[in-house]
């Protein structure tokens, strides 16, 4: 049995129960992969993308659903190690990888002003939507996990003061067809980690060109600020990361104070008085 195939196995075998059987849940649970589908699995390069195409790969093999998947990486302008890397781990995961080259990186450390990853990001994505396009797939697959979930969820809560989450699936309001779907959704990635740790993978971390030059230390970013906070709270209540995601799941209109729906504004007090006879 050649590596790669090992690999393969670990999924379905070692990691049968924290990562196939939460992959396979979070696709039938959301209804991300449908008959005839044809799915852009995007690969930036680092584990949890990488494991990805892998799962949809298996799922190819195993699901009675017949759809079709490219597996792509869009080259921001990462430097020749990095690309380098990205292309080696292909080739060891037996990842059929198509890379196609952007100029993002140039474009965007030119600004003097703004913010760059946002830009980047926006940018980022925009180039990979017109690439499904191209390729003729109407749904575009990424690799944000569990954790990403519950750090988003935090991040929406205290420092932009709404309740907000990463969603499994959305439409694009800007290319028409076109829905982005994350399969990781319910995966955990302590469970990633020893996936990769396991199998002796490695993998490029953070291959962004601003952070190289600006000597950026993540523990300083916010969403590594959220991964600590809920370590912290675990140790407290080991379920806490669990009561966060099913509590999204679980919101009470009757007890919140307000919500918007549509960009439309519902506070309580809209049917409060029609509830208890009238205000006092």
């Amino acid at each position: 049995m050649e590596r790669y195939q090992e690999i393969e196995r670990s999924i379905i075998t070692k990691y049968r129960k924290t990562i196939w059987s939460r992959f396979i849940k979070g696709v039938k649970d959301y209804e991300l992969i449908q008959e005839g589908d044809k799915v852009m699995v995007c690969i930036s390069g680092g584990k949890d993308s990488f494991l990805l195409a892998k799962c949809v790969e298996e799922l190819q093999k195993h699901s009675k659903i017949k759809f079709e998947a490219v597996y792509v990486c869009m080259n921001p302008g990462y430097n020749d190690y990095n690309k380098e890397m990205i292309l080696k781990n292909a080739e060891i995961l037996h990842v059929d990888l198509k890379m196609f080259d952007t100029e993002i990186f140039d474009t965007v450390s030119g600004l003097t002003e703004g913010n760059p990853c946002y830009l980047c990001a926006r940018m980022r994505r925009g180039h990979l939507y017109n690439k499904a396009k191209e390729l003729g797939c109407n749904k575009i697959a990424l690799g944000h996990h569990f954790n990403d979930v519950i750090e988003t969820t935090l991040l929406s809560m205290l420092y932009a003061g709404e309740i907000k989450t990463m969603l499994p699936k959305l439409h694009s309001e800007n290319f028409e067809g076109l829905e982005l779907i994350r399969p990781m959704y319910m995966v955990k990635e302590e469970d990633i980690l020893s996936w990769k740790k396991s199998n002796d993978l490695t993998f490029i971390n953070c291959a962004c060109r601003f952070t190289e030059a600006c000597d950026i230390d993540d523990s300083s970013s916010k969403r590594k600020e959220m991964k600590n906070l809920v370590k912290k709270l675990r140790e407290v209540n080991p379920e806490v990361d669990h009561n966060i995601f099913k509590a999204l799941d679980n919101i009470n209109l009757n007890c919140v104070l307000g919500y918007k729906e549509d960009k439309a504004y519902h506070s309580f007090l809209d049917e409060y008085g029609d509830k208890n006879g009238k205000n006092e």
